[in-house]
């Protein structure tokens, strides 16, 4: 097969090149270190991915693992070829998406993270009318309230819920919020009297313990100064929905999503208390650089922009 590019012909290699398809097992089984999760992901068995592994290696002429028992590394030729396959992989998701675009369709896949709470009762109705929109897209939402290392998970967007971004990522402000403090009406009349930040050392607070936040303390402020809290509590949890479910039955004071809670205001469910005292915690789109070559996620990230814009979420006001 000869290949003519810039007035020269080029000869494909005897011995044939690595398909696509190869170079995805490649970058999995380096993802995960092992055939086992790396199959799972693919959809295919572990003796299916040391099938093409072996036959990646073969054809590269190079030992692309060093194999235990228990654990496989990369060798140093391994990980010169995943910086290679990622590169590869890459260009050629954005050859087809560019063509597909030209065409007027997504194609492709697309895997989204985000917290449980955020996820579950706004996200997951955004992400519902993009797949009606783009329904040949492989569209894959993850929920999870850990921090996510995006190159190593294979995300290609984290919506997360707060203003503690990593800064070696891109991130795009999708919509205002801010964390509010709240308990129920027959909590704040058996409890102490509740006037200024110094007076939460006296009461029970509801500690949400997720995505490494330093537990035992809040951050507020009320736009121009910002006060660590100390804290006095016996009740944690690592969700957001639990944490509401007890302020709710009158156990401590809560600081959750004003999306969260607003509907309990309005209810006189939960009382909103120092309403001067805030933590902001907005909406935010998080990529990689490489991520924002891709069309798809471009594409994905503009509708819920516009999105949420048109849907604004409940807030409380200044």
């Amino acid at each position: 097969m000869k290949i003519l590019l810039a007035g020269k012909s080029y000869q494909k290699p005897l011995q044939g090149w690595p398909s696509v398809e190869d170079l995805y097992v490649f970058i999995s089984v380096a993802r995960y270190e092992g055939f086992g999760r790396a199959a799972t992901e693919l959809g295919q068995s572990p003796s299916y991915i040391s099938k093409r592994i072996a036959i990646l290696e073969k054809q590269l002429e190079t030992r692309l693992f060093f194999r235990t028992n228990r654990v496989m590394r990369l060798t140093p030729e391994g990980e010169k070829a995943l910086e290679g396959a990622l590169q590869v992989v890459h260009e050629m998701d954005a050859f087809l998406n560019n063509f597909q675009q030209w065409r007027g369709e997504l194609t492709g896949d697309l895997t989204v993270t985000c917290s449980f709470g955020f996820g579950q009762d706004y996200l997951s109705d955004a992400v519902a009318e993009f797949m009606t929109r783009h329904p040949s897209l492989n569209i894959k939402l993850i929920l999870t309230d850990r921090d996510i290392d995006l190159l190593q998970s294979g995300t290609d967007v984290d919506i997360r819920v707060g203003d503690d971004v990593n800064h070696s990522y891109i991130a795009r402000k999708l919509a205002s919020n801010r964390r509010i403090l709240c308990a129920s009406a027959r909590y704040l009349a058996q409890s102490r009297p509740l006037e200024t930040l110094d007076d939460l050392i006296d009461h029970s607070c509801l500690i949400i313990n997720e995505n490494n936040n330093t537990f035992g303390h809040w951050t507020l402020t009320d736009g121009d100064n910002k006060i660590v809290c100390r804290l006095n509590s016996h009740y944690a949890s690592n969700s957001g929905k639990v944490i509401l479910n007890w302020a709710l039955k009158s156990h401590g004071i809560a600081l959750r999503s004003a999306w969260d809670v607003t509907p309990y205001l309005a209810e006189n469910k939960l009382v909103h208390v120092l309403p001067q005292w805030y933590q902001e915690a907005n909406i935010w789109a998080v990529y990689t650089q490489r991520a924002s070559e891709s069309p798809r996620i471009k594409i994905f990230i503009d509708f819920l922009a516009d999105y949420f814009a048109e849907k604004s979420l409940p807030k409380m006001k200044d």
